[in-house]
């Protein structure tokens, strides 16, 4: 698969290091109570972060589920430092690695070692061999049971849902024609041929989802 760099379209501003995103800062709580419903009684597991961003995320994930370890991620090396300020001195987060979405052989991380793997805006901004290859890796990369969570905005039934995600679905596509929403049937074909499952469609503040799916138990994990 070719390599990509997401775009992020989110305001940003400087604190030193750290890199501060106002959507991050926005939608991290809803998020992470999501994760802790799902994720909140498990035990000691990894938990890949493909496409970091700024490492609020991470940070703020970290402290909410205390017993599980973070492995942040991002293809763009100028964003590991802000990503190492954000989690320094966290216990439970490790140092942040290079990790191109679209080319999950080359991740490094051996079959089944992820309780579970999370990926926000991602989907929509970058091309559509991103979304197959993090889709692709996570069924290798997650332990029976395990769980992928997307975050951002889908088309459900072929069309963005509300009239404002169907401009900015536009607005993508005109900035880079591979860009744009996926369609969560698409996704959901496209994880199953990955061995994992829908268990849920949550839908999040600012018209976003959360889409949820889980590695079958009893599927052949490939090797790395």
């Amino acid at each position: 698969m070719a390599s990509f760099q997401p775009r992020s379209m989110d305001t940003h501003t400087a604190k030193g290091q750290r890199t501060v995103a106002a959507a991050a800062e926005r939608n991290k709580e809803p998020i992470l109570a999501v994760l802790q419903e799902f994720l909140g009684s498990a035990g000691e597991g990894l938990v890949l972060e493909v496409a970091s961003g700024t490492g609020q995320h991470t940070a703020h994930f970290s402290c909410g589920l205390p017993r599980l370890t973070f492995q942040p991620t991002e293809y763009a090396a100028e964003s590991v430092p802000s990503i190492t300020a954000w989690t320094k001195g966290l216990p439970n987060v490790l140092p942040p690695m290079l990790l191109d979405a679209s080319a999950p052989d080359s991740w490094g991380l051996e079959a089944g070692s992820c309780r579970a793997v999370f990926a926000a805006n991602l989907c929509h901004i970058s091309p559509w061999a991103a979304t197959l290859g993090l889709l692709a890796g996570a069924g290798r990369v997650l332990q029976p049971g395990g769980e992928l969570f997307l975050y951002g905005p889908f088309s459900v039934d072929g069309s963005p849902t509300t009239d404002s995600n169907k401009q900015f679905d536009q607005s993508l596509r005109a900035r880079n024609p591979e860009w744009g929403y996926r369609d969560v049937a698409d996704v959901a074909a496209a994880a199953a041929a990955a061995g994992m499952q829908l268990v849920e469609r949550r839908a999040m503040p600012a018209n976003n989802f959360m889409l949820v799916f889980r590695r079958q138990e009893g599927e052949t994990v490939g090797s790395t």
